[in-house]
């Protein structure tokens, strides 16, 4: 049969070797009138000098004949292969390729009509894009542009290039061979790996990966929309930013939501029945990490090779391990066959009879990049491109709005449930947030064994019952029922086998249960068990409890009661209370504290429950003609001022001053949290050096929150002068805080917003007590202004804006504004310069002495309260000092015009009502030292 002659403007007619003499798009722009076509003219600033990996992109194209253009990013220029029959995921098919010309870099994106007349006039729309790597040898360059460009030259004029892909249709390894039929006659076939799939025509996928829209599409008349292509480059997506592998790394929790919703800021995933890990990445080698943070890897090695061969450098993935039953549905019945196995015979031989695979649902870093404040829809379109899909590390599907209809559908299919995750969500490492909501079709939750019941009849010889325990709003355990349904014979014994060893004599519950069961063998509560149950009763009993399974991979100090939020309505805001505004919140608590005079209540603000206690204990004693003041006075003044001390403590570690019987009793600090009231307490992970470990501090970011901080007789608010969020200006600095002291220091905890400049009067009455501090006196007071006067007018004359506080206690506190370019050693030496110049101006009046002989008569100016194991008393908070003080903000005109005790927690409001929130915009006052440090 004779050949049908090709046609001038059929691209595939006029092949060139590209690959020879670094053709430089003149034969590109020699064969197209710009004047005509749409697509894009070279341009001298095509970006040769990019960051990132290389890219790639397929072009379906029907000209005179249909085909795809195979496009390369080779050394700023897009090195192209048209392929008549397209690409092919089966190994045993070699599709011709044809080298053409260079097409320029912004020809990547292009889509539309080339008119008639013109070379490949028809029809374009971008079929596939993404990243690709070199991969002779199982070595990928993604991290490595340079090294990319090199190997992929070399590759070229040799005529064999082997690639990796990561787009949404191409992945995986690929092969371009040169033939000897042709000066430019190549052939593409797929590399055996787990992206073979020879049962599918991969062009069956038809939709353009930028517009949706298909070849069809444009033949009726369908106008492309107007929609930017995703970004290609991880480190080009908002938020992102590049540091190191993360040593250490704790997941990210959902709260317990109260039932199915339909959002369109939501996305909602399936709740799989399994264990989450996070696989880390790294040189082909795969950890894989619990979500206690604990070594998983020997347990499931056949996971470990999958993720190990992930095409990365380095990468971090979050997932559910899951093991499937005869139906295909998660079944933890049959997971938990291999939770404790830790004989490696053992695990090889579970490895074939309970096979378990991983869906992977978020990736937090990639090459050098961490995503973890990436907005999470930006990084589920990441994570979608640069997983490797294989039989058993597969990429978890999620719906997009549509939370009741998916709800209905999964559950339908025999899953838990779903898990709702709010479209710009960040990921939290180690912390329980209200971004991420789980809604279950059956209510469950873990509990602690407290003990169990004596068996009769057929339980003889091992129990009837296990009692239960939950830790309450107050981290009190508390008893909550009976579980005696649920357990086969097998599953009896072993749990009497693990709990015999655990017994002891009393009963471990903090507040004593009003009603046993007789014949309790009594444990310590450190077995952790999932129950499924009805609800809770009046008096915090489960109502028709049922064992599921033991839960090993939860802490027994994890396990609280937990309060489902309620299904997001109206906008969604940082507060755990969703649901009423603060002002609303604050009205229904004012209202409660004020309709009882009952020592103890429970408190509800919003959907959460506090358990009050002890409201009439006194906090502080009479002072002068003002009465004693009470826990109720306290937990009142935090909610009336709640809307301007909330965003003076948002995001800050929190350290505690309690005070349990008041100012006059004694008191301890607290950093470290074992056990929480609610879900509501937002925490976050760091690394202690005391501890020498990381442990979990308070984040006062909701009313709640700071509620419960009076129910536990927190006088003194005391934070961190750095924050956890990078906004605006720490997107550069890392937010994983666990693991090391050096960890801790390249993180946002480690970069203040401020300069501090604390002083205080070290100028006595004469009526203090041999060895005791200087008392707040008027003459030390008015000493302590004048020098504020004087550092403020040297921060001036630096161009430095400064907001003034009282201490609450005997004087003033100055605060900087700053930009985080700067760590505390970098911020403590700015606060010791300019202290150092003012002692030197005014030698008789100011000191920077640390020996306390030596301040004497003098204002001592500290600047080594710019540390990070510091923290001061937040604007607005009260202070342990007779009178109950509060740290009050002040204009600069009113520095020797007031008093400090001229504010407390019962003067304090009015105050703020008649001069307003002074702090309010503290953080957007924030200066660049960069000018005066050089």
């Amino acid at each position: 049969m004779p050949r049908r002659a090709r046609s001038k403007t059929d691209p595939a007619a006029a092949p060139t070797d590209g690959a020879k003499n670094g053709d430089d798009l003149d034969r590109y722009e020699g064969m197209r009138d710009f004047e005509r076509t749409p697509e894009p003219p070279p341009s001298p600033a095509t970006p040769v000098e990019r960051d990132g990996p290389l890219t790639f992109v397929i072009q379906k194209h029907r000209a005179t004949r249909l085909h795809y253009d195979l496009r390369l990013e080779v050394d700023g220029v897009l090195k192209s292969w048209p392929i008549p029959r397209g690409p092919s995921t089966d190994p045993k098919e070699r599709r011709l390729a044809v080298m053409t010309e260079d097409h320029p870099f912004d020809y990547g994106t292009f889509e539309g009509l080339i008119p008639k007349g013109q070379y490949g006039a028809g029809e374009v729309v971008v079929w596939d894009r993404g990243t690709y790597s070199p991969d002779e040898g199982g070595y990928f360059s993604f991290h490595d542009r340079d090294d990319a460009n090199r190997r992929m030259r070399e590759d070229i004029e040799a005529g064999k290039v082997s690639v990796h892909f990561r787009g949404h249709k191409m992945k995986g390894s690929w092969a371009l061979v040169k033939t000897t039929q042709a000066p430019n006659s190549w052939l593409a076939l797929k590399h055996r790996d787990d992206a073979v799939d020879s049962e599918h025509d991969l062009t069956d996928l038809d939709a353009s990966v930028i517009s949706g829209l298909t070849i069809a599409d444009l033949q009726a008349g369908r106008r492309l929309p107007e929609v930017q292509p995703d970004i290609l480059d991880p480190a080009g997506l908002p938020g992102a930013k590049r540091a190191p592998l993360p040593g250490t790394l704790l997941p990210m929790q959902a709260s317990l939501g109260d039932g199915p919703f339909s959002d369109e800021r939501w996305l909602f995933e399936p709740k799989l029945d399994g264990v989450r890990v996070l696989a880390l990445v790294e040189d082909g080698k795969a950890t894989l990490r619990s979500r206690r943070g604990l070594d998983m890897t020997a347990q499931y090695p056949g996971l470990a090779v999958a993720f190990g061969r992930q095409p990365a450098h380095t990468m971090v993935l979050d997932g559910e391990i899951v093991a499937l039953d005869d139906r295909g549905v998660p079944s933890f019945e049959r997971l938990q066959q291999r939770l404790n196995l830790v004989n490696a015979h053992e695990i090889q031989q579970a490895e074939r009879t309970v096979p378990a695979l991983c869906y992977v649902f978020d990736l937090l870093y990639i090459d050098g990049v961490d995503l973890r404040r990436v907005p999470l829809v930006e990084r589920k379109r990441m994570l979608q491109r640069m997983l490797l899909p294989s039989p058993t590390v597969r990429l978890m599907d999620y719906v997009e709005g549509e939370g009741q209809a998916a709800y209905e559908a999964w559950v339908g299919l025999g899953l838990e449930g779903v898990v709702a995750k709010h479209r710009d969500s960040v990921y939290e490492t180690g912390r329980r947030s209200n971004r991420w909501v789980k809604l279950k079709h059956r209510t469950t939750d873990e509990f602690l064994v407290c003990g169990y019941t004596k068996g009769e009849g057929s339980r003889g010889r091992t129990f009837g019952a296990l009692v239960l325990g939950t830790r309450d709003e107050q981290g009190r355990l508390i008893h909550v029922g009976q579980a005696g349904s649920g357990f086969d014979d097998r599953g009896l014994a072993a749990m009497l086998k693990q709990l015999e060893p655990l017994r002891t004599d009393a009963h471990p519950f903090e507040v004593t249960p009003t009603t046993l069961p007789k014949d309790i063998t009594w444990v310590r509560p450190e077995v952790v068990v999932e129950a499924e149950y009805s609800n809770y009763t009046s008096d915090q009993n489960l109502r028709a409890p049922v064992f599921k399974r033991l839960r090993p991979d939860k802490a027994p100090h994890e396990v609280r009661m937990q309060a489902p939020l309620a299904s997001p309505s109206g906008p969604v805001v940082a507060s755990a209370s969703a649901g009423t505004s603060l002002e609303e919140q604050v009205a229904g608590v004012l209202d409660q504290l004020e309709a009882t005079k009952r020592q103890q209540f429970t408190l509800e603000v919003g959907e959460h429950r506090i358990a009050l206690s002890n409201l009439d204990k006194e906090m502080w004693p009479a002072f002068g003609e003002q009465r004693p003041l009470t826990k109720r006075d306290l937990i009142s003044y935090y909610a009336r001022t709640a809307r301007v001390l909330l965003p003076q403590l948002r995001d800050r570690p929190l350290t505690m001053t309690r005070y349990p019987n008041g100012i006059e009793g004694k008191f301890f600090y607290q950093k470290h949290v074992d056990s929480l009231p609610g879900d509501f307490v937002e925490t976050v992970t760091s690394y202690s050096s005391d501890a020498g470990s990381d442990q979990d501090y308070i984040l006062v970011n909701n009313l709640p929150t700071l509620l419960w901080l009076g129910q536990v007789a927190d006088l003194a608010l005391h934070t961190s002068l750095a924050r956890v969020d990078p906004e605006p200006d720490g997107h550069h600095l890392s937010a994983d805080f666990s693991g090391s002291r050096e960890q801790v220091r390249s993180s946002l905890l480690n970069y203040p917003d401020f300069i501090l400049f604390d002083l205080d009067p070290y100028i006595y009455s004469g009526k203090e007590g041999k060895g005791e501090e200087p008392e707040l006196n008027r003459r030390a007071f008015l000493k302590t202004c004048e020098t504020a006067g004087w550092l403020k007018e040297l921060l001036d004359s630096a161009g430095l804006a400064s907001f003034l506080k009282t201490s609450g206690a005997t004087g003033l506190h100055i605060y900087v504004p700053v930009i985080r370019h700067y760590d505390y050693a970098a911020i403590r030496g700015v606060a010791d310069t300019f202290g150092g110049f003012l002692v030197r101006a005014h030698p008789k009046e100011i000191t920077m002495e640390w020996t306390t002989e030596k301040r004497a008569g003098k204002v001592f100016m500290d600047a080594n309260q710019n540390a990070r194991h510091k923290n001061l008393a937040a604007a607005y908070s009260p202070r342990s000092k007779a009178g109950a003080p509060v740290s009050m903000p002040l204009r600069w005109d009113e520095l020797g015009k007031v008093y400090p005790t001229d504010f407390t927690i019962l003067t304090a409001d009015a105050r703020i009502e008649r001069a307003g929130d002074l702090w309010a915009n503290i953080l957007e006052a924030k200066q660049d030292l960069a000018a005066l440090l050089g």
